[in-house]
């Protein structure tokens, strides 16, 4: 049964539209303004619908309290204006009141259809070392991984994941693993770039005992033994071109014949590949076979680096922190306002795993029970300018020592841009203001959504 939130002031309103969606199957909760309505936590419902005008803050308020809960606008304004204004920001779409029933109906359960078609919950995987976790990310590109993983693991097809270093890509393998119907079976992970190609053929099919020197003993390669199971071959283009022709008569026939044999084995081998390179391009340049790339590219899964994952950094940031800080023994440590600012901006490079560490140089670097960006390391790099922005950095991000306490009430750059704007606007056109910002129109116009500074309307000329 799909929960629903009513935003609206008007109890009369509010009451009758919980009645209509509750004949009609949906679970109601109800709040008069836009505090009561995240006191009951919107991001718990599946779908929020606000009254546009609400004492207090406006119903817009919500849409990105909500993310990624979709809000629906209700405005008694039935102009194209309002309407229009609410999709800027964010509404997945609006209704006029007085409504229709059934056009209203009809748009809930087709907002909350796609909905349930781009959501899908965050696989929870087991690590190496036994311990249970979530994927975390609740952005529209990690939706659709999730999506791509609970409707490919239970197929017992061929995986290429695809994605920069450091964007979770053995988790996703290992997600996909225990998915299956082979998660019984063991998971044999391989980093095809860590084995010094002489060796790798020999460790990934096995050798005879005397195949070459120093073979004083047969052994099974890890092909072989993750037979009944998944072999997840991570940095697949780094693969030598021999051992890719023995990979691919391990994907056509099932069948693996060790160094040194004239024996054939077979084997029932789930393969998921992993690659930060094109293998496509890799193809063209004969560095890699063009039949291997079409063999195992049968389902293809992207993963977006965590400068596109939108709040998605910070939400991944506070799990590593905790998890540093109970390594190194100081729990309590929060980070600064400034530094989350930090964190939310910087490119991260080198993703997940960069982030890692710059956390980790914080929990051990902090003198107090804040963060700050001089502790993660990341000020110094040529890249940790915000993209989109340069002269609003200039703004001393850093708090002395003696004023921790105050960190969460410093300047911030919403605070310098919203007095910033405000100030010139009435002399500055929009273009004017994005240069001296150094930001582009687009990202002036955005963030003066999400802080809610409105345009100032220009006076139309007459034409005298």
């Amino acid at each position: 049964m799909s929960r629903i939130l009513i935003v609206e002031d008007e109890a009369i309103i509010r009451t009758a539209l919980r009645r209509l969606l509750e004949r009609h199957g949906y679970a109601v909760s109800e709040a008069g303004c836009v505090d009561e309505a995240l006191a009951l936590e919107p991001r718990s419902f599946d779908l929020v619908i606000s009254d546009l005008r609400l004492p207090g803050e406006p119903g817009t308020d919500l849409i990105e309290q909500a993310v990624p809960v979709p809000v629906l606008i209700m405005t008694s304004y039935a102009s194209m204006r309002s309407a229009v204004e609410s999709l800027k920001q964010g509404a997945v779409d609006y209704v006029a009141k007085p409504f229709d029933h059934d056009e209203l109906l009809e748009t809930v359960s087709r907002v909350l259809h796609q909905q349930s078609s781009h959501r899908a919950p965050p696989p929870d995987i087991t690590d190496a070392g036994g311990s249970r976790q979530q994927m975390i990310g609740e952005c529209t590109a990690m939706q659709a991984v999730y999506t791509r993983i609970r409707k490919t693991a239970p197929a017992d097809v061929t995986v290429l994941i695809q994605g920069e270093s450091g964007t979770g890509k053995e988790l996703v393998a290992r997600a996909i693993h225990q998915q299956s119907q082979r998660t019984h079976a063991p998971l044999i992970c391989v980093n095809c770039a860590a084995i010094p190609e002489t060796l790798i053929e020999s460790e990934l099919f096995g050798h005879e005992k005397g195949a070459f020197t120093g073979a004083s003993a047969a052994r099974t390669g890890l092909v072989e033994a993750a037979d009944g199971g998944t072999l997840f071959l991570d940095e697949i283009g780094e693969l030598p071109l021999d051992a890719q022709a023995r990979l691919l008569r391990v994907l056509q026939e099932g069948e693996i014949r060790r160094i040194g044999s004239v024996e054939t084995r077979h084997v029932d081998v789930r393969l998921i590949a992993a690659t930060h390179r094109d293998l496509r391009a890799l193809s063209k340049t004969g560095e890699f076979r063009l039949d291997l790339y079409y063999r195992l590219n049968v389902m293809q899964i992207d993963l977006p680096p965590l400068r596109e994952r939108e709040d998605d950094v910070l939400r991944i940031a506070e799990v590593l922190l905790e998890k540093a800080c109970k390594r190194h023994h100081r729990e309590g440590l929060r980070l600064s306002r400034a530094a989350r600012r930090e964190i939310r901006d910087y490119p991260w490079p080198g993703n997940v795993r960069e982030l890692e560490n710059a956390l980790e140089r914080g929990v051990i670097l902090a003198e107090g029970h804040l963060i700050h960006p001089d502790d993660l390391g990341l000020a110094g790099s040529p890249t940790s300018q915000p993209r989109g922005t340069t002269e609003l950095r200039s703004i001393p991000a850093n708090p002395p020592a003696d004023e921790e306490e105050s960190a969460e009430e410093d300047l911030s750059l919403e605070d310098y841009f919203q007095h910033f704007v405000l100030e010139h606007q009435d002399h500055m056109s929009e273009t004017e203001l994005a240069q001296k910002l150094g930001i582009s129109r687009k990202c002036l116009w955005e963030r003066r959504q999400r802080l809610g500074i409105p345009r100032k309307k220009q006076a139309r000329r007459s034409n005298a």
